[in-house]
């Protein structure tokens, strides 16, 4: 599904064949499909309107409106069935039935970088709370939304809050200002509280691993802390040094070339073909001889957000590997063996890096710099992917779809999607 100003188009994933067309009342600024694609959301967080969309029964539609409340945010809970909006100034969550039409709210929730999450099986919600200037989180059973936990939490300023994809231990970090991990159990005990040092800033960013084994936590030091499942200390320290020394680490270097041109074939005016090929410039990966430096930006000290320290994180599919981008060197990611815990791989490219996402079977990792190039990463070896077309696709996210077999690739007007061919056994 993709939106266009106030319309809403749905296309087949395979072909891109259009499916539907809906319009909505004013411009679309957020669309989310339910967990079984059977309905989709549109916020018109302007109007303070979301617009529900049904693909089996077009005709049917569904208009929620908070009125003078005002909309902030709107998201599907797992089953489906319930929408969550947020109203303006976080002043509660209302819990909207596409079955029943009733309506529950949730008090105080607070305005912070992650404060509503849901377990991976959709029995449980938490949600981080702010109630006379003190942090609290709420546990809500999904199928009732009623109340199974509520308790306080030993932070100045919550910051965001993450479920273990078992559903067992939430994660629950402070400010930047002030470096603090929390890990409770599902009746609201705390496991275990870690810290790696006290002054300077903090956490910036946290994944879980798939299995649940393994908590990384990406610091504003440069470095990702690892902590493990059954003692909740940490296993090992990840450093991201300016120099790759080891001569273990493969380091992929993306280089520029210029296409070569048959002058034989030079015509004027060019026809449109060679016109693209002889402006445009190819990529690919050369291995880097170790020692190698990559390019280090020091931050601006006396600004808001510095771009320092790990910003982004991501387990791979199978626990086998970590990437991670350290906001310092903003060109390269960091691939790092979880079984040895010893860095792999380094890929350095010409652009800063955007986005990163894993494939959901197989080690296969995707990147993007704001170029027209996609990325492409496995234990096999790296690959440039050209996008094909005219004008300048600059593609800022991608994301893969489930099964593996194709990626959306956007920019800031445009998509398209990548298809890969699966090789036969």
């Amino acid at each position: 599904a993709s939106c266009v100003q106030h319309r809403l188009v749905v296309r087949d994933a395979s072909s891109l064949q259009l499916l539907q067309l809906y319009t909505c009342l004013d411009q679309i600024q957020y669309i989310e499909w339910s967990s079984d694609s059977l309905f989709i959301l549109c916020a018109l967080y302007k109007r303070g309107i979301v617009q529900v969309w049904s693909l089996e029964q077009p005709a049917w539609h569904c208009r929620i409106d908070e009125g003078s409340a005002g909309l902030v945010a709107s998201c599907w809970s797992p089953d489906g069935r319930h929408i969550l909006n947020t109203t303006e100034f976080h002043l509660r969550i209302t819990v909207w039935s596409l079955c029943t039409k009733s309506v529950s709210y949730i008090k105080y929730p607070k305005a912070c970088q992650q404060g509503v999450v849901f377990t991976k099986d959709g029995r449980y919600m938490a949600v981080a709370e702010r109630r006379d200037c003190k942090d609290f989180i709420s546990i809500f059973v999904c199928s009732n939304w009623q109340l199974l936990r509520h308790f306080d939490t030993e932070t100045q300023d919550l910051s965001g809050i993450e479920w273990a994809p078992n559903g067992c231990v939430l994660a629950a970090w402070d400010t930047c200002l002030e470096y603090k991990v929390l890990l409770y159990s599902l009746d609201g005990r705390l496991l275990s509280s870690f810290r790696a040092y006290e002054w300077p800033l903090g956490v910036k960013s946290i994944a879980w691993s798939p299995s649940s084994q393994f908590l990384a936590i990406g610091s504003f030091d440069e470095k990702v802390r690892i902590l493990n499942h059954v003692t909740w200390k940490k296993i090992t320290e990840l450093e991201h040094p300016a120099t790759i020394a080891s001569k273990k680490t493969i380091v992929y270097k993306e280089v520029e070339k210029s296409p070569t041109v048959d002058t034989e074939r030079l015509s004027f005016p060019p026809t449109r073909e060679l016109a693209s090929s002889l402006f445009s410039t190819q990529s690919k990966y050369d291995i880097s001889q170790v020692p190698v430096s990559l390019q280090y930006v020091k931050p601006v000290a006396d600004r808001a957000n510095p771009k320092v320290g790990v910003g982004m994180l991501a387990f791979s599919a199978d626990n086998c590997f970590l990437a991670t981008k350290n906001d310092n060197i903003p060109n390269a990611v960091w691939i790092w063996d979880i079984r040895k815990l010893k860095l792999s791989v380094v890929l350095e490219q010409l652009c800063t890096i955007q986005c990163f996402q894993w494939d959901p079977c197989q080690p296969r990792l995707a990147v993007c710099t704001g170029t027209s190039r996609v990325y492409l990463w496995s234990p096999a070896g790296c690959v440039v992917v050209q996008v094909p077309g005219e004008g300048d696709f600059q593609i800022v996210s991608l994301s893969w779809h489930s099964s593996g077999d194709s990626m959306v690739l956007l920019s800031k007007d445009n998509f398209c999607v990548c298809y890969l061919e699966r090789e036969e056994v």
